[in-house]
């Protein structure tokens, strides 16, 4: 074999390894969405789990054929902002030759599902916030609008190394603490808004009710299978140039050994630190999204004690937030708000404060600063909340977004004709023998 042989074998096994390596991030990732739908059925009560299972799967099916429509298109196009660069994008378009089957192309097929499981994610994570009381077809339109459209946009401001966020801002969001989790929690919170509380939520003196999921265990063991899927989530954040090191989405060098550390750090710090301030089971396992999260923006720079560190302070502020919020009213049934939202918030703000100065080794990225990081929180917070609250309004007042009082207190599983546990349930005769 020749020289020239021999390196183009190299470099063909490189490209292959690379292929399979982020084709099996992407199907571990698949389990965040398998985990939110059993943190999120457990977290139900009996009259309304299979609804609540049945919803994630349908967003999940919704997802994948409007992002192959358009969500891929727009984050190719549109890191300038509002306006598309058609050019960047013509690679994206349904009909495209990389959209396809096209042997010369090893990588599109392989991101474009990464991407799409993202989407998945945001999805999920608005689903816990709105259940037992949302209709099935508001919730799927809004899940398509947030994970084909409003994600997918911010990433392409954010989460490319030509958004205009990265280059004129310095905008620094390696595990997605904005474009993934502050988006999606402020697109819950305006959908809420209008949503409005569970029956029996709180009372006339404004005053709230505890409502217990009919399965904790299952919640917790749906919040483990989370933990599973955010290692396929964050190493799919990397890049190989074939230089021999990894970079970030914005080209910096780092390493899966820092990811290793500082995911495993982030989920410790907030457990602990959620079981500190609660000492609940739920919101013990719930910490474990708050500590990665609140860690994720700047995973790739810390120190991993100092990661835990700053997981410990988000299991701290998650409950807290959380009260907050119950305290103006609004019914987050699992904290999704407070979880990815607000420790969204702390993980942006995190990279200012703690690494701002550090050099994006990119002469058209400059360097993180707080002013950015805080600037471009506000744009996600933004971002995030208009369109779920303008969609929500919408709906409500068309009369779409929330389930009658009746249907709400039988079950909503009456509306999807069956039941997650016939044997026990106490639901509609007709619901009942529907063979």
């Amino acid at each position: 074999m020749s020289p020239e042989e021999l390196q183009a074998a190299i470099n063909m096994t490189t490209t292959i390894n690379l292929e399979v390596y982020y084709y099996w991030c992407t199907a571990i990732m698949i389990l965040i969405h398998a985990g939110f739908m059993m943190y999120e059925m457990g977290a139900s009560r009996v009259k309304h789990t299979l609804a609540s299972g049945t919803k994630n799967v349908l967003a999940f099916a919704f997802m994948i054929p409007t992002f192959w429509m358009f969500g891929w298109w727009i984050y190719l196009s549109m890191t300038a902002g509002f306006i598309p660069n058609f050019e960047d994008g013509a690679s994206a378009v349904p009909w495209s030759a990389s959209m396809g089957p096209n042997l010369a192309d090893n990588a599109t097929g392989v991101f474009w599902g990464a991407f799409t499981l993202f989407a998945c994610t945001t999805a999920s994570i608005m689903s816990g916030s709105v259940i037992e009381r949302i209709r099935l077809s508001a919730f799927i339109i809004l899940a398509v609008v947030l994970g084909s459209v409003v994600w997918i946009l911010s990433a392409s401001w954010g989460w490319h190394p030509g958004g205009w966020m990265v280059t004129k801002w310095g905008y620094h969001d390696f595990g997605a603490s904005g474009v993934v989790h502050i988006i999606s929690g402020f697109f819950a919170l305006g959908v809420l808004i209008h949503l409005g509380p569970r029956v029996g939520r709180f009372n006339a003196d404004g005053s709230a009710n505890i409502i217990r999921g009919h399965s904790l265990p299952m919640t917790m063991v749906g919040l483990m299978v989370i933990v599973v899927g955010f290692f396929g989530f964050l190493a799919g954040c990397l890049f190989y140039g074939g230089t021999g090191q990894w970079t970030n989405i914005y080209g910096m060098p780092t390493t899966l050994s820092t990811i290793t550390f500082n995911t495993l750090m982030g989920i410790a710090g907030g457990i602990i630190g959620c079981y500190t301030m609660t000492r609940d089971p739920f919101w013990m396992m719930s910490g474990a999204l708050c500590g990665v999260i609140s860690v994720a923006a700047g995973m790739d720079l810390y120190y991993p004690g100092f990661a835990f560190v700053l997981a410990f302070a988000g299991g701290l502020i998650g409950p807290m937030s959380a009260k907050l919020l119950e305290r103006f009213g609004i019914d987050d049934a699992v904290g999704a708000v407070s979880v990815h939202g607000t420790c969204g918030i702390v993980g942006l703000l995190g990279v200012g404060i703690f690494a701002g100065g550090y050099p994006a080794f990119s002469d058209a990225i400059p360097p993180s600063t707080f002013g950015g990081q805080f600037m471009g929180m506000l744009v996600m917070v933004a971002l995030g909340f208009i369109p779920g609250y303008v969609l929500g309004g919408l709906f409500k007042m068309l009369g779409v977004l929330r389930s009658s009082d009746a249907v709400q207190e039988t079950g909503l599983d009456l509306e999807i004709e069956n039941a997650a546990y016939p044997e026990s349930i106490q639901t509609d005769p007709k619901l009942l023998q529907k063979s």
